[in-house]
């Protein structure tokens, strides 16, 4: 069975060209949702609960379908465990399993690049920040309150309690301060 899938966005806030689309593709069933939200999208649910093998799914555009590559991912899985195949007109994908490289593949690398760049994004940032002099985390307690905790803790008059009352230092701050 050749099934359409559809909900409103931005562009087609009202899906007429998503319609005009999916009937030019001989979609026997179209599902289509009433929203544009990513939450409780019953439609799709429903559309993967009922698909069969052999079925192809057909949608304007993978942004319709999925919310995010994680979500993407998540749905060509269960389409492969349904035996059904996915037609996405824009990008003109097709996940038929003939294929010499599947498009299941192909998201999952994606999936894991988009995560390796964040990563990586992130740990230049960082490194940068370093750079300029900015410490990344926490920022450090004033150096004249950890001195003073240091004498106070050294002189051993006063307790931790005492000391991180009066200096605001608390005990793990200064066994590291102490260890340096």
């Amino acid at each position: 069975m050749i099934i359409g899938y559809m909900r409103p966005f931005y562009e087609d806030p009202e899906c007429e060209c998503q319609t005009k689309q999916l009937t030019d593709h001989a979609c026997q069933h179209i599902y289509q949702e009433e929203h544009a939200a990513p939450k409780r999208r019953t439609e799709l649910e429903r559309m993967m609960e009922q698909l069969q093998p052999g079925d192809t799914v057909i949608v304007t555009k993978l942004f319709v379908w999925a919310d995010s590559t994680r979500h993407l991912v998540e749905l060509l899985e269960m389409l492969e465990q349904k035996q059904a195949v996915l037609l996405s007109l824009q990008e003109g994908i097709e996940t038929d399993p003939a294929l010499a490289y599947p498009f299941q593949t192909i998201a999952k690398h994606l999936v894991q690049f988009q995560s390796d760049a964040m990563s990586e994004n992130t740990r230049q940032g960082l490194l940068q920040a370093k750079e300029k002099g900015n410490a990344p985390g926490r920022p450090r307690k004033p150096d004249q309150n950890v001195q003073r905790a240091i004498e106070m803790y050294q002189s051993k008059t006063y307790s931790l309690a005492q000391i991180k009352d009066e200096t605001g230092i608390s005990k793990s701050t200064l066994y590291r301060y102490l260890e340096q």
